[in-house]
């Protein structure tokens, strides 16, 4: 029997409506189809469920695996092909996949704790640029990845969805990030293939190796843009620390030092992605996340 949490299928429903729902339903046997092709037996689904169903599962031999079953996002090709590409450095193992039902048998991460649980906030940022410089390599001539001007796109449609332009997005901020991002974006040289949402949870503690990444978008794009997602996150812990602006402003340092990267074109990647993530809240979720637009004005007040 497939456990399927309440808060999960809710999620499905509000994301995907009908296509989310006709794709639970589906859910019970696109697993039953992975146990027989793969000779495993699917358990429990792990307890932080948020856009895929994700599950533990032992092989025939004990070994034990992960399954991810992709809903209706349509990132699973992107995904499966990132993973095939970063070939585990760095990164989780992709074992096997299937595009039909769009699911992928995945390394099992033992013991699996987040980054996330690491308190000492300098150390976790040094492993999350260390793991970063594991898997960044160059992109491919062809490929399915969005780039970030394709993601930059989401500027144009805040615009038309709010009848004067803007909404509730402050306009002088709106403005600063969106030029920004079209700067950026115009001026990358030696595009590499990127995590695209590396935060604090993405990143696990293995056996394999000390820290893997999981969950990669699969995207085009410069080492400066990756370390946007890892600065304005976790939420709302990050708000709740002393002096979240100085947080942010030492994470930004160490990036730049650890990485080799730009100082100007981290901070304007970091507070435009930012502006474009209170966005896609919206899109989503029908509401804007008003602690993303915090984070907006304090990577603002970091001087380039």
């Amino acid at each position: 029997m497939t456990l399927i949490p309440d808060t999960f299928a809710h999620t499905m429903k509000a994301l995907h409506g009908d296509e989310g729902v006709a794709w639970l339903e589906r859910l019970p046997s696109i697993l039953l189809a992975c146990e027989r092709r793969w000779h495993i037996t699917v358990q429990g689904p792990f307890a932080n469920l948020s856009f895929h169903y994700v599950a533990r599962a032992i092989r025939a031999d004990g070994t034990p695996v992960v399954i991810k079953a992709c809903s209706p996002t349509n990132e699973f090709v992107q995904e499966a092909e990132a993973l095939r590409l970063f070939g585990g450095r760095g990164m989780v193992q992709l074992r096997a996949s299937d595009a039909d039902d769009e699911v992928m048998l995945l390394e099992y991460l033992h013991p699996g704790t987040p980054l996330l649980a690491i308190e000492d906030d300098e150390l976790a940022t040094s492993i999350a640029a260390d793991v970063m410089s594991q898997f960044w390599c160059p992109a491919p001539a062809q490929h399915p990845f969005p780039t970030v001007q394709d993601w930059g796109r989401g500027f144009t449609r805040l615009h038309q969805h709010y009848e004067d332009g803007y909404g509730p997005f402050p306009r002088k901020l709106l403005d600063e990030a969106e030029a920004l991002y079209a700067e950026l974006s115009a001026s990358m040289t030696m595009p590499m293939l990127l995590h695209g949402d590396l935060h604090h949870e993405n990143i696990l503690a293995a056996t394999r190796a000390p820290w893997l990444a999981i969950d990669p978008k699969g995207l085009i794009g410069e080492p400066a843009y990756e370390v946007g997602a890892w600065l304005r996150n976790p939420l709302p812990q990050l708000l709740q620390m002393p002096h979240p602006g100085r947080v942010l402003a030492r994470r930004m340092d160490q990036f730049v030092g650890l990485l080799c990267l730009d100082h100007a074109r981290v901070r304007g990647w970091a507070l435009a992605q930012a502006m474009l993530s209170a966005w896609w809240s919206v899109e989503d979720f029908g509401e804007i996340s008003r602690e993303m637009l915090t984070c907006v004005e304090l990577l603002a007040a970091i001087k380039p």
